[in-house]
């Protein structure tokens, strides 16, 4: 019975807060500005933006509100929500950086198999709204096949691990082909194909193309998707249908756990903060995951109450 309850200790969200406040604060050291430390340091502010993720409290106003009441002392200061999304927002890059620096600290980021995909973000509904949209000229009209309707919004193209695990991603308009930001993508970050060898894509139909396959081939890694009828069929092709799941679950994670699609960013700064912030809270639990040595590696069940 002990070894249980010590289990489900390292496994409960108060354990996985600490460990990530711990891992950004020795991550981001002693601070270079100078004059008077923010009341709420960087290590504060990312822990913080996880746990309402992982709670499932949209509302910033309404997270702010529940911090003090239900984790009394865990801050000690708190700032408005105007100033929490501004600091939020202007921390874009520091948490797409701690994104990369928790992901290459678990054992996973060696793997040489990717799968790529991307999922719609939306961000508008009615006409009115779209045109009085802080994101036009961000944001387009695009498809979801899921829901068969469309939407109007951007889309999320996330590379990931068959586990589950961030290794980089994208917000893109819609209209933009999945396969020119997928080598965009590649480009802006040329170390990711040099440190794997031998790295395997697996795709769907989307990834189509004669431009990409000689981009991928140049760069020696191989990409695996279906075949159109009149093609041969791959000969690894009974391997898609399993890793096909694989994404669909990690999107579902996203849009169920996570509430990706309820982000509530009114701005292209605004959005990509949540977006970020939900990756992070993803990556964060994986990684915890497997430091403690828990059976399921993408589950958030510990941490959402």
């Amino acid at each position: 019975m002990k070894g249980v309850q010590d289990q489900f200790v390292r496994t409960d969200l108060n354990t996985l807060l600490t460990a990530l406040y711990v891992k950004i604060d020795d991550y981001l050291g002693k601070p270079a500005r100078v004059g008077r430390p923010p009341r709420l340091s960087d290590a504060e502010l990312l822990t913080l933006a996880v746990a309402q993720v992982l709670l499932g409290v949209r509302s910033e106003a309404r997270w702010l509100r529940f911090v003090p009441r239900h984790v009394p002392g865990a801050f000690p200061y708190l700032p408005g929500q105007s100033g929490y999304n501004k600091r939020l927002r202007a921390a874009v890059p520091l948490l797409k950086r701690l994104i990369r620096v928790l992901a290459a600290d678990t054992d996973l980021w060696t793997d040489t198999t990717w799968i790529v995909d991307s999922t719609p973000v939306e961000c508008a509904r009615s006409r009115p709204t779209v045109q009085r949209s802080n994101l036009a000229g961000w944001a387009g009209y695009g498809y979801c096949a899921s829901h068969s309707r469309f939407f109007w919004g951007l889309r999320l193209h996330l590379v990931c691990t068959p586990a589950g695990l961030p290794v980089t991603w994208a917000l893109a308009d819609p209209k933009i082909d999945e396969r020119q930001v997928l080598m965009a993508v590649l480009d802006q970050d040329r170390g990711l194909l040099h440190e794997r060898p031998g790295l395997l894509i697996l795709a769907d139909k989307g990834y189509v193309s004669r431009e990409l396959d000689t981009y991928l081939t140049d760069h020696g890694v191989r990409l695996l998707r279906p075949s159109y009828r009149n093609r041969t069929p791959h000969p690894a092709q009974h391997l898609l249908k399993p890793v096909r799941q694989l994404i669909e679950s990690v999107n579902a994670t996203l849009k169920s756990q996570l509430d990706l699609e309820l982000h509530g960013g009114r701005t292209f700064e605004g959005v990509t903060a949540r977006i970020a912030q939900r990756l992070l809270a993803l990556t964060a639990a994986i990684w915890h995951n497997r430091a403690t040595g828990q059976p399921t590696t993408r589950s958030l069940i510990a941490y959402d109450h």
